[in-house]
C-alpha cells in the first residue's frame, strides 16, 4: 500500500454532527468510510482528487470492483460527488464537501470548474517501462514570481562601497 502524505499541512477538519454521520457510515459501509478518509487525507485546499479506480484501488488496499461499490454508497450518501473525466468514466473527479461551481448558463453546455489533487500510477501509463530511466527534462517557462528585474538606466552609485560578499543583486546600467 502506498503511504498517504498530506499534500500541504497535517488536518483535515469536520465538525462534530460530520464525525457521528461519519460514525454510522462506518458502521453501515466499512469500505466506504475507508475509502472517504483515504480520500480526505489527499484533497488538499480544493476539496478534490482525481485518480482512476485502479488507483484508487492501489492507495486503498481494496479491489477495483469494492472501491466502485465504496464510491457508489458515498455517491448516494451524499458524501462525495463524482464528475466524469472524459467519455469512459475511468477518470473521475470525487467532490468532497463543496458544491461545483457551472460557468455557463443552465441551458448551454456545463462545464464543472474546480482544482483537485491528481493521482497518477506508473502502472497507468504508456510509457511505464522508461519511467525509471532518465528522462528528458521538459522546456520550462520563466517564472517571474518575486525576482528582482533590473530595468532602466539605473540609480547612480552609492556614496559608500559595499561589504565584501554583500554587493547588491541588481546591477545598473548607464
Amino acid at each position: 500500500m502506498i503511504p498517504g502524505k498530506a499534500p500541504s499541512g497535517v488536518f483535515v477538519q469536520t465538525d462534530r454532527a460530520t464525525h457521528e454521520a461519519w460514525a454510522q457510515l462506518t458502521i453501515k459501509a466499512p469500505k466506504a468510510s475507508a475509502l472517504l478518509h483515504v480520500l480526505a487525507n489527499r484533497v488538499a485546499q480544493h476539496n478534490a482528487v482525481v485518480a482512476s479506480y485502479p488507483v484508487l484501488a492501489e492507495i486503498s488496499g481494496m479491489s477495483v470492483s469494492s472501491v466502485r461499490r465504496a464510491i457508489a454508497a458515498l455517491v448516494e450518501g451524499n458524501w462525495i460527488e463524482v464528475r466524469r473525466i472524459g467519455p469512459s468514466s475511468t477518470v473521475n473527479a470525487y467532490v468532497l464537501n463543496d458544491r461545483v461551481a457551472w460557468t455557463q448558463p443552465r441551458e448551454a453546455k456545463r462545464y464543472s470548474l474546480f482544482s483537485a489533487t491528481v493521482i497518477a500510477s506508473a502502472e497507468e501509463q504508456e510509457d511505464r517501462d522508461t519511467l525509471d530511466t532518465p528522462q528528458k527534462p521538459l522546456h520550462r517557462l520563466p517564472l517571474l514570481g518575486e525576482t528582482q528585474l533590473p530595468a532602466g538606466p539605473g540609480l547612480p552609485p552609492e556614496a559608500q562601497p559595499a561589504l565584501p560578499g554583500m554587493d547588491s543583486d541588481l546591477p545598473s546600467r548607464g
